[in-house]
């Protein structure tokens, strides 16, 4: 009876993998197609306001613990880690361009990321995607943070909509705390309902 209980097990995670991905493919192509012209015209906003690339390019971890290319569009100034040293965005920062912080408000700046989304690199829902630089950190205090190389990581998180950009090891440690909430209790139910929860606030105006 063990054996059947666990198949049955493995077969609906199977299932619900498949549905999510197939989500996450369907759902980045229409979210290209619509978010099109916004993307000419964030494009265009931000050349127009000191002339450096529009798209920004990093370094993150995700599934099983392998890197890949992470796409935004950029918020900070070109020379913003021009002496090599990794730093958090807080929230007056003054390396944040004028179109920047406004697209980090809205959390515009993450809209290239469908493109990451439709590659398999991320999911719509999942632990947002950090630097190893960070995730050292982190898991110097809980080593549990590699749990999360289980996950795909997620342009939408419970973290993020209710602990907002994390901008100290503080809320780092607590994204992580809900993060591993997320790993043992997902499901498909519960990925429709942050997306949901995440679009309403951001269509409301909310931030976070």
């Amino acid at each position: 009876m063990a054996n059947d209980n666990s198949g049955r097990s493995a077969a609906v995670t199977a299932v619900d993998a498949a549905v999510k991905r197939l989500f996450d493919i369907v759902g980045s192509v229409l979210g290209l197609l619509v978010s099109a012209p916004a993307f000419l015209i964030i494009y265009w906003m931000i050349k127009r306001e000191d002339g450096g690339p529009a798209i920004f390019r990093q370094e993150r971890i995700g599934l099983g613990g392998e890197p890949f290319t992470l796409y935004k569009f950029r918020s900070m100034t070109v020379a913003s880690e021009s002496d090599g040293r990794p730093a958090l965005c807080q929230k007056h920062d003054k390396r944040l361009t004028q179109v920047g912080r406004f697209l980090r408000e809205h959390h515009l700046d993450e809209l290239p990321q469908l493109w990451n989304v439709l590659r398999g690199e991320m999911s719509f829902v999942g632990p947002r995607p950090e630097r190893k630089f960070f995730i050292d950190k982190i898991m110097a205090v809980n080593p549990d943070y590699e749990l999360l190389y289980q996950l795909r990581p997620g342009l939408f998180s419970l973290a993020t909509l209710y602990n907002g950009y994390t901008d100290t090891m503080e809320k780092m440690l607590e994204r992580l705390r809900m993060d591993l909430e997320y790993l043992r209790g997902r499901s498909l139910w519960l990925d429709v309902k942050i997306i949901y929860l995440t679009v309403a606030s951001i269509l409301s105006g909310k931030k976070f």
